[in-house]
């Protein structure tokens, strides 16, 4: 095993970390906008680790252009989904946990 392959599982092992944790915010948080951001941090980072240091295992040129296409990507449409679920939340009337302010979405102000 080189230090290139360990490294790669290495920051694998942090990837597939990140979305344990997502999966323990998912029944911590209290409201849908907390889960939305533990949810969005774990597609962005969790699945540019993982992809990453796949691509540590096997560091062709052709692999490396495909993950920094992948993770590029993965970053730029896991907060775009992240914000249309949390605008789709507030439309539908999904309750803010006690104490969130609120004043930013009022339409007067």
């Amino acid at each position: 095993m080189t230090i290139l392959e360990l490294i790669g599982q290495i920051i694998a092992l942090l990837g597939a970390l990140i979305f344990v944790v997502a999966a323990v915010g998912l029944r911590r948080f209290p409201d849908p906008y907390a889960r939305i951001s533990a949810v969005a941090t774990a597609a962005g980072l969790g699945v540019a680790f993982i992809t990453v240091g796949a691509v540590l295992q096997v560091p062709t040129v052709d692999n490396v252009v495909k993950v920094v296409l992948a993770v590029l990507l993965q970053l730029i449409t896991s907060a775009v989904a992240a914000i249309v679920i949390a605008r789709a939340a507030v439309s539908s009337g999904h309750r803010f946990t006690d104490g969130t302010d609120t004043a930013a979405l009022d339409e007067d102000g």
